[in-house]
């Protein structure tokens, strides 16, 4: 009986390992020279890295024959095109897979096999649904290598999502937030208060808000944004036309900023962008917008926070029509616009009595 994996190489590939801040290959044996002559090849310290040159030096075959080597392969060819923050959360959810369905063929799997397996996950619901997201993609996958000849649960299983969330912000609780006084001139409430300003004239999520470059993105005609989660896939831009309210925003931004840079709109005190540029996490932001929600909770009226999301449905919800409202968010589908992010009641005009 093989030993059990340490804690840290769960959800690995065969014979990898985590160890000395790098992940190694354990070599076969009698394939050494494939290998640099190795019993222990060091792949490299980051997982995308390691992918990578695993991909280059493994002769990937056609002869998968469980779900776990399915997802392995699923792991080298296509976590590698996924964005870092995305493949962390993918990986999670292939380690939880592989605990369950790693040894059983690739041709057992049924519905009801992966609705037990969302069941027996009620307390991380949400991360179940994302697991189960990664199977059917991998066995989409299967289908596209040969390896299966149908995807066995595809258009079969329909699985509950969460409830969209429902908070509208009232204008008056902006209004209030936007009067929170700051004890300096630069810096967190003032910069908070200049984000929320111009999140709410374009509706741009926060990883583009973040990013936004002035040297690039400031132009004649408008600012022109092309959606970072997007941008290697569409590649479509939006362009934000220029009104008086939008140039005094960004002046705002522009002025409050706590480090005189060219390259960002927003940045931290030495001049940075706060989105990691490995792990795609803001911790900066996120810790500096919770010291300001406390602050609204106990210097306002408020009774109940909001979140950088309400901000953008409300953006959405106040726009003239669902058409604005998804041209704004820069979405291809207006259905998802309508179902999450446009909050406000419809208005509805009652019909006439025709015969009176």
């Amino acid at each position: 009986m093989p030993r059990k994996r340490l804690k840290e190489n769960a959800g690995l590939p065969a014979r990898w390992v985590f160890a000395h801040g790098a992940y190694y290959y354990q070599v076969p044996a009698g394939l050494e020279e494939r290998w640099d002559g190795k019993r222990k090849f060091r792949l490299g310290a980051t997982l995308p890295d390691a992918y990578a040159e695993w991909a280059k030096r493994l002769e990937v075959t056609d002869s998968a024959k469980t779900i776990g080597a399915l997802l392995d392969r699923y792991s080298l060819e296509e976590l590698p095109k996924k964005s870092p923050r995305h493949q962390v959360e993918r990986r999670r959810a292939l380690r939880n897979l592989k605990a369950v369905f790693g040894d059983a063929p690739l041709d057992w799997i049924r519905p009801q096999n992966v609705y037990q397996y969302v069941e027996s996950r009620k307390a991380t619901r949400i991360a179940a649904h994302r697991a189960v997201d990664a199977l059917s993609h991998a066995f989409t996958k299967a289908v596209e290598w040969g390896l299966i000849d149908r995807h066995p649960f595809k258009g079969e299983v329909r699985l509950e999502g969460e409830a969209p969330r429902v908070r509208y912000v009232e204008d008056w609780e902006l209004i209030e937030v936007l009067a929170l006084p700051s004890k300096r001139k630069q810096g967190s409430v003032l910069m908070l208060q200049a984000y929320i300003r111009l999140k709410l004239l374009t509706g741009l999520a926060r990883s583009d808000l973040l990013r936004l470059n002035p040297a690039e993105a400031f132009k004649e005609d408008g600012i022109h944004v092309t959606r970072h989660k997007t941008a290697g896939k569409t590649g479509k831009s939006t362009i934000y036309e220029w009104n008086d309210d939008l140039r005094a925003a960004v002046a705002t931004a522009t002025a409050v900023r706590p480090a005189r840079v060219d390259h960002l709109l927003f940045c931290t005190r030495v001049g940075e962008c706060y989105i990691d540029p490995v792990k795609e996490t803001a911790s900066g932001w996120d810790s500096m917008w919770q010291r300001f929600m406390i602050r609204v909770m106990e210097e306002t009226t408020l009774t109940a926070r909001f979140t950088e999301h309400d901000l953008r449905a409300k953006c959405a919800s106040d726009a003239e029509s669902l058409d604005h409202a998804r041209a704004l968010l820069s979405h291809v589908d207006s259905r998802v616009t309508d179902r999450i992010y446009r909050r406000k009641p419809e208005r509805v005009k009652p019909g006439k009595i025709g015969f009176e």
